[in-house]
């Protein structure tokens, strides 16, 4: 409530702590613990979501070699499917990845608090013993040594042998009745693991059994319960819900865009007469089937950003979409099967690896919660809902302009396919900054550590825009010697030369847009994320529309320009104005911070 509250506060400029973008800026390169961090998540991050737009565009590359008809129409139904996909995916992807970092870090800090308070007791124990202090096992009895010695009593197995067991019963015999403990336990017994509470270097009793406490039932049982839960499951409530509505949302789609297809490609501004609606429907119409596959995989991606692991779902993405690039050509052009060839073998890319990914997150995960209160189904819908709202808003305007290229005939459109899936991909790898900032920050608000959420907010965003600089020129030079690779028809490659300096030169505002994505989603501030992209989007439809009528292809990416650098301006001014989760940076008093 109290960011809700904070949102509505008048801004005092005067105040506002615009000038944590440029904090530490020295130390954006620096090789620290923070700086490991992000780049262990933020690279194999990168590479992943940039896996799906560079097996779209080594299709596009294929298609494009049957003819330039064909790639339009490709160009249409990919953009139709992936706005579709991303309406239902997005949100569920990004609220899972924040809600599952959360509640693992509430998790963890739970256990690490239960086990600091049992440690305390134990130690407690044993300096009582080593002074000479025995109290009678009623008054003694720990939980933490009262639930092991329980759990010992009904699984003997786990003790080495009935002698140990005799003899450690009679040294906890000899203790409670008063015996000297120095016969036993001497003074300079050490305790060598706090963890465990073993004691080494324990001398037998002069002429008597040799007793070890090591071998004990109470300490034997704590390094098997150890072990055990070092196998144990994680119990994520979200990660099920998570996998539940990617299963329906997935299947709600595949029967949308096939039953749907022809009316969506006549909105995309592919008419009955079109050349384009032929092939475009044979493309959707496949692609279609593997909706409920990548709806799961992206889930799924999502469970394991929120365990900081992206390592993982690349390995799985690269194999499965190598596996797609293998089969295009087989099927394209060996199996004589066209644009369907293409799709198909997205398809099965798909369902690959979704099965991989389940069967390994089986392994990390309770996919089954005790009971189905445990779902989050109001919380995901409540903050779903609002990111749908954003989606919604945020793709259409790429989807408009797609439209309104594909009004200018089949040149134009095949030129915009190209231009648009090279800035999508290049822009896209700093998405893996954005998986990163939101990963930490979830987990560093969950541990209400302002003074590491400053830290790796700030570092992503510097990080976002060098990476943005750095792309401008790959691009730049990039797609003027290598258009030739997507098209042969010169029109369309005269076209492409002319959206290239739009392409390259949006590359760090790009950048910066999509980290802020990842900051406001780990801070948890959808509210503000939704409501600040639907104003974006509004003005930018706006633009869209008027310049395209006016200057035409350029016309549309002046507008795609003008649609990136509102929604970058939009992340500078919630962070930089100290407003919503960010507020804590306009109190220097905070004990966070200092």
């Amino acid at each position: 409530m109290g960011e809700e509250q904070d949102m509505h506060e008048p801004v005092s400029f005067c105040k506002m702590p615009v000038g944590v973008f440029f904090r530490d800026v020295r130390s954006v390169f620096k090789w620290d613990v923070l700086g490991k961090e992000i780049l262990q998540i933020a690279v194999p991050a990168a590479l992943a979501v940039a896996a799906d737009p560079v097996a779209s565009l080594i299709d596009t590359a294929f298609i494009g070699h049957i003819g330039p008809v064909e790639l339009a129409a490709a160009g249409v139904a990919i953009a139709l499917f992936n706005q579709a996909s991303r309406i239902t995916i997005f949100p569920l992807v990004s609220i899972t990845t924040s809600f599952v970092a959360e509640e693992d870090t509430v998790a963890k800090m739970k256990m690490k608090s239960g086990k600091g308070q049992k440690l305390k007791k134990g130690s407690d124990m044993l300096d009582d013993m080593e002074n000479g202090v025995a109290k009678p096992r009623s008054e003694t009895k720990e939980p933490a040594l009262d639930d092991a010695n329980d759990e010992a009593a009904e699984n003997g197995k786990y003790l080495e042998n009935d002698e140990d067991t005799e003899n450690c019963e009679n040294s906890d015999r000899g203790l409670d009745e008063g015996s000297e403990p120095k016969k036993s336990i001497p003074e300079n017994a050490k305790l060598e693991n706090g963890d465990k509470g073993d004691l080494k270097n324990s001398e037998p009793q002069e002429n008597g059994p040799k007793t070890s406490i090591e071998n004990c039932p109470s300490v034997v049982m704590s390094k098997t319960k150890k072990a055990k839960m070092k196998n144990k499951k994680r119990n994520i409530a979200s990660a099920s819900t998570a996998l539940i509505f990617g299963a329906i949302l997935g299947l709600l789609q595949a029967i949308f865009l096939m039953l749907g297809s022809k009316v969506l490609l006549g909105v995309m501004g592919v008419k009955h007469d079109s050349p384009m609606l032929r092939p475009a429907l044979k493309y959707l119409t496949v692609r279609s089937i593997g909706a409920p596959a990548v709806l799961l995989t992206l889930a799924m991606q999502g469970i394991f950003r929120g365990f900081k692991d992206t390592t993982t779902p690349l390995y799985v993405i690269v194999a499965g979409y190598a596996i797609n690039i293998a089969l295009d050509p087989l099927l394209i052009f060996v199996c004589g099967l066209g644009i369907r060839g293409a799709a198909i073998a997205h398809v099965l890319s798909q369902y690959l690896m979704a099965l991989v990914l389940f069967l390994i997150l089986m392994r990390k995960v309770n996919l089954m919660p005790p009971s189905i209160k445990d779902l989050q189904f109001g919380k995901f819908l409540k903050n779903g809902s609002l990111l749908l709202a954003r989606v919604v808003a945020v793709t259409f305007c790429v989807t408009l302009a797609a439209s309104l290229a594909a009004r200018l005939g089949p040149t134009p459109m095949a030129a915009f396919q190209t231009c648009l899936q090279v800035w999508l991909t290049s822009s896209l790898l700093a998405d893996g900054l954005a998986v990163a900032g939101q990963a930490i920050l979830a987990c560093a608000f969950a541990e209400k550590d302002y003074k590491k959420a400053t830290a790796t907010a700030t570092r992503v965003l510097q990080m976002g825009f060098i990476l943005g600089v750095g792309l401008s020129l790959v691009v730049g030079v990039g797609l003027y010697f290598g258009a030739g690779i997507f098209s042969r028809d010169v029109n369309v490659l005269h076209l492409i030369k002319i959206g290239l300096p739009f392409v390259a030169a949006t590359q760090p505002i790009n950048s910066l847009s999509f980290v802020f994505d990842g900051v406001n989603f780990g801070a948890s501030d959808f509210a503000y994320s939704a409501y600040s992209l639907v104003l974006v989007s509004i003005a930018s439809i706006v633009s869209l529309f008027l310049l395209s009528k006016s200057d035409g292809f350029v016309g549309i990416w002046i507008a795609l320009t003008i649609y990136m650098g509102l929604r970058a301006f939009a992340g500078v001014w919630r962070m930089g104005t100290g407003t919503g989760p960010w507020r804590f940076l306009k109190h220097r008093s905070s004990p966070q911070l200092s």
